[in-house]
């Protein structure tokens, strides 16, 4: 072909690709235009009921797309934004986990001193541990529970001591040895933080990630005096009111606040360098993040340092069982490990998918189902948040569609069709 030609294709090839518009970039390697990405959004979550949700796609760390769809209040009809606080429900814990994080890094907080060596007193002796922990301190077992073994669910807690008969904190193994979700094991390790900090949880975690990377719609505790800004109320299946956001007290497990927009941000900044920071050089208009002409500048200081970050990204236990829940079932299944599932600090892991390994985080509460999940290979994430007990049926449809993520474990999340409807029979 003619040198001449040849520059004629490829400037037509190029007028074509622009004249396509903004792009997605799947894992795969393919892309989805984001009228397309936008059509597929606004079908699933119609076709399941869902009362309104926000979505985020990060390619290369940097924020590509953002959306929001249906109502953040039915009966005010108002409209969900990517500005709307929704409760992350557990997405919280890998944010306070980062935070402990940044604590380990600083010398302040060692992840493997146990936490009864972290109290300045036995645990059952402070009023809010007094009786839920009077069996716990007595095992001899409880002295070797560490914060990583916390951070990776690994302590041998159940999800919460209501879930116990006697509502009281139990070991049901030999912490370290076996993975067993507890959101319990994150409150216990926000007790020890603040006591050694001197400060409560709402406080520690705005002043080292909130107000650094600009997260303005992102709290621990809600306060609507002080907010000008309403928190997306919660529905149930039948898109009935559950309840308006109000989370208090600030609990490591499970009571953010927060949006699409700012968990973007984060996901950003994890991914960032603190010598170059090019990873946060996320469109102003997408983000509200300030940013710098400077190439060589960072536009928001990490929030970890690399080898931080790849600790949490560790695999602290291999995952072999058929579900996630009820905690304790030791059934084995086939799909955990074909994809390599561990637990590292705060985060799930897929560590041997055909697109690279991955770290992802749910969030299940009472009308409010999320879920993030970032691939690592090329910083491809999607943050999915919902104000609708039927957002978990849009999961899977929304990331294999958009993101093209089909090796999560959806089954052992018991978050495909057939296990949602079954667990809603039971009820």
């Amino acid at each position: 072909m003619p040198r001449r030609l040849a520059a004629a294709v490829l400037l037509i090839a190029a007028a074509t690709a622009n004249a396509a518009g903004p792009t997605i970039r799947r894992i795969d390697g393919s892309k989805i235009s984001i009228p397309e990405a936008d059509a597929l959004a606004r079908r699933v979550l119609n076709e399941n009921h869902v009362t309104g949700a926000q979505i985020a796609i990060v390619n290369d760390g940097q924020l590509v797309w953002i959306s929001a769809y249906g109502y953040a209040d039915l009966g005010l009809r108002l409209r969900m934004t990517p500005e709307t606080p929704t409760w992350a429900a557990s997405i919280t814990k890998p944010i306070f986990a980062t935070y402990v994080m940044q604590l380990a890094g600083q010398g302040v907080i060692n992840l493997d001193t146990p936490l009864a060596q972290l109290l300045p007193r036995p645990l059952d002796s402070y009023p809010a541990y007094k009786d839920t922990a009077s069996e716990l301190v007595r095992d001899p077992r409880f002295a070797t529970v560490t914060p990583r073994m916390l951070l990776s669910h690994t302590s041998g807690l159940a999800n919460f001591a209501s879930d116990e008969p006697d509502n009281k904190m139990h070991l049901h193994f030999t912490p370290g040895s076996r993975y067993a979700y507890s959101g319990q094991g994150l409150n216990l390790l926000q007790f020890a933080v603040e006591l050694r900090m001197e400060r409560p949880l709402e406080y520690l975690m705005k002043a080292a990630i909130f107000d650094p990377l600009n997260m303005t719609r992102s709290f621990m505790v809600w306060n609507g005096t002080v907010f000008n800004y309403a928190a997306a109320d919660r529905y149930d299946a039948g898109e009935k009111l559950i309840s308006h956001t109000q989370r208090t007290p600030a609990r490591a497990a499970g009571s953010l606040v927060t949006t699409a927009n700012d968990l973007a941000i984060f996901v950003a900044n994890l991914f960032s360098k603190p010598k170059t920071g090019t990873a946060l050089r996320i469109t102003r208009d997408l983000t509200g993040m300030s940013a710098q002409n400077n190439n060589d500048a960072p536009v928001t200081p990490a929030l970890l340092r690399p080898e931080s970050f790849k600790t949490m990204l560790t695999p602290v236990v291999q995952i072999d069982t058929l579900h996630q829940f009820p905690t304790f079932d030791e059934a084995k299944g086939t799909e955990a490990p074909a994809v390599g599932l561990a637990y590292g600090l705060g985060w799930g892991l897929l560590t041997k998918t055909k697109f690279g390994p991955a770290f992802f985080k749910e969030g299940h509460g009472d009308g409010a189902q999320n879920y993030m999940v970032c691939f690592t290979r090329h910083k491809d994430c999607m943050i999915i948040l919902t104000n609708s007990d039927n957002g978990e049926l849009a999961f899977q449809p929304l990331l294999e569609g958009i993101l093209g993520d089909t090796v999560t474990p959806w089954k052992w999340e018991l978050y495909d069709r057939e296990s949602i409807m079954a667990s809603r029979e039971k009820k």
